[in-house]
């Protein structure tokens, strides 16, 4: 099977999303027979990309800026697995965007239920190594409007 190319918007509750389409490849299925965990985040990063580009502000123009991102936190709430003969989607959408730093959501699809969701937050660091920077303008401008795809959590879950 061959990775299929992004789509340009999906159409889901609060408004339109980034989405890229794929479809597991076999080395990336676990011995349970479901996509291993750390492949998740490899889609989520691929997706970003496609996101970016979409909004005209593709990674390679970040140098530009002056600036580039570090993760500084990520996570996952799994509901449902993907399969290798699967055909599923990577929805992105920005979910919060401060002064330094920017959360994107994500929400793994498969046949139009959700299977995973989770966030990415991004802290803007300046190109010369001097440390934490503003985000700029286009940047901002690139994200665009907020539209969360997670649900609102209390901050501990577990016991």
């Amino acid at each position: 099977m061959t990775q299929s190319e992004p789509r340009a918007a999906v159409p889901v509750p609060g408004g339109e999303v980034y989405t890229k389409s794929f479809a597991p490849r076999f080395y990336e299925i676990d011995g349970q027979g479901v996509m291993f965990n750390m492949w998740y985040l490899a889609y989520v990063d691929e997706a970003v990309d496609g996101f970016f580009i979409t909004r005209g502000l593709p990674y390679a123009t970040w140098p530009e800026l002056g600036m580039d991102v570090h993760v500084a936190h990520a996570e996952i709430d799994w509901k449902a697995p993907i399969r290798y003969t699967d055909q599923a989607d990577v929805l992105i959408s920005p979910a919060r965007i401060g002064s330094k730093s920017f959360t994107l959501d994500f929400a793994f699809r498969r046949d139009g239920d959700i299977t995973a969701t989770g966030c990415v937050v991004y802290v803007a660091v300046a190109s010369d190594g001097t440390g934490t920077t503003p985000l700029p303008q286009r940047l901002v401008d690139a994200l665009g409007e907020v539209r969360a795809l997670r649900p609102e959590r209390p901050k501990d879950r577990h016991p």
